[in-house]
């Protein structure tokens, strides 16, 4: 039961965490209408943010598995 929560919770973390870095993308390109070194940088580090997030949303699905089986 308890990894069936923490699953649950890293998945909603992980979505959360992408669907973040996608709107601050969006906001800063129609904000600037150019990519300069900055934009770069602040995407590069969206990037890292991205991938952390699609780590907890797979990491959340496997914790989940075990009680999705049982069940």
């Amino acid at each position: 039961m308890i990894l069936s929560f923490i699953g649950f919770t890293l998945d909603v973390i992980g979505k959360v965490m992408i669907a973040y870095m996608a709107i601050v993308v969006h906001h800063r390109f129609r904000k600037e209408h150019k990519i300069d070194k900055y934009v770069f940088r602040a995407m590069k580090k969206e990037q890292i943010i991205g991938a952390v997030g699609i780590g907890l949303i797979i990491l959340g699905y496997l914790l989940q598995i075990p009680s999705k089986l049982i069940s």
